[in-house]
């Protein structure tokens, strides 16, 4: 009885030393089931990739004319408007020849003198015709009244023509002065300036870098395996990185049809909205998208290409 007391004692113990290694096992499991259940979606599931914001366009500002800078209105970090004058070249000659054809172009006399010339013929021709009615002129006389008649008439339109063109130069005159003056063509910032005043501007030299930065230009790589997945005119949340911070809705301008088969990806591009200009470009983020349901890529025809914004 003692012996098998003593088995039975041994048997008990063991199943106590099986029952507390299997329950904390059990606990291992159910945890790490928990785990895989709960496990955070890569951001890459999420539709989330690294981008760059940049200024929707950069305009090296030159002019058609060369010649010495005379001035510059602005300096690197002004805010600029579309067709803002921010300098101008010495336009002294061309200043002086817009003026000289204004003069020419409102003297009035050569017109009046053959007008009144005109009108003075065309009575004399009529005063021979009645004399050569009644006998008393010759006819050479009246031809040749005639001939003066047409003469003048002539030099009247020639008048007429050297007014016309003499306006004409006056708008010559004002477009080459007009080139003479720099205007910004966009709304934004003055990036740089690369030249100063008392240098000379030739044909191959900007004056100004001017950048556009309403809307931003956000420029994004994808995966081949989302394509179908963004859509233009799709919504998006943009992530400057700090210290600007913050989160801002952009919308999908383009998504490239052409892939690039070597890094498995295709650029995506979005318009972001910076009406106070308090965002700057040049600056990494990170783009959330809204994604569409994986399925058939809608086709595009001639004329469904979204126009570009200047």
């Amino acid at each position: 009885m003692l012996s098998i007391g003593r088995a039975f004692g041994k048997t008990q113990r063991m199943v106590g030393l099986v029952l507390r290694l299997i329950v904390p096992l059990g606990s291992v499991l159910a945890a790490a089931a928990a785990m895989s259940q709960t496990r955070t979606i890569p951001a890459a599931d999420k539709g989330e990739f690294d981008c760059v914001i940049e200024p929707q366009q950069v305009v090296k500002l030159a002019s058609a004319a060369v010649g010495v800078i005379a001035r510059l209105d602005v300096d690197r970090g002004d805010v600029v408007r579309q067709g803002q004058v921010v300098g101008n070249i010495e336009d002294g000659v061309e200043a002086a020849t817009l003026a000289l054809s204004r003069a020419r172009a409102t003297n009035d006399s050569p017109v009046k003198s053959a007008e009144a010339r005109v009108q003075f013929l065309r009575l004399k021709y009529e005063r021979l015709t009645q004399l050569h009615a009644r006998a008393v002129s010759p006819l050479a006389s009246l031809q040749e009244a005639e001939a003066e008649v047409q003469v003048a008439e002539q030099q009247l339109k020639e008048a007429q023509l050297t007014k016309e063109i003499a306006r004409l130069e006056v708008v010559h005159a004002e477009e080459i002065v007009k080139q003479r003056t720099l205007r910004s063509p966009i709304d934004g910032v003055v990036v740089d300036r690369l030249l100063v005043p008392g240098e000379y501007r030739n044909d191959q030299s900007p004056v100004l870098t001017l950048a556009q930065i309403d809307p931003l230009r956000v420029e994004v790589f994808v995966p081949t395996a989302y394509f179908g997945q963004i859509r233009i005119g799709s919504n998006a949340e943009v992530r400057p990185e700090p210290p600007v911070g913050g989160t801002h809705l952009a919308t999908v301008t383009v998504v490239d049809r052409v892939h690039d088969a070597a890094s498995g990806t295709f650029g995506v591009r979005l318009a972001l909205p910076n009406p106070r200009l308090v965002l700057p470009g040049g600056i990494r983020c990170r783009v959330i998208f809204a994604l569409h349901p994986a399925g058939e890529t809608p086709a595009l025809v001639v004329g469904d290409a979204p126009k570009s914004q200047n």
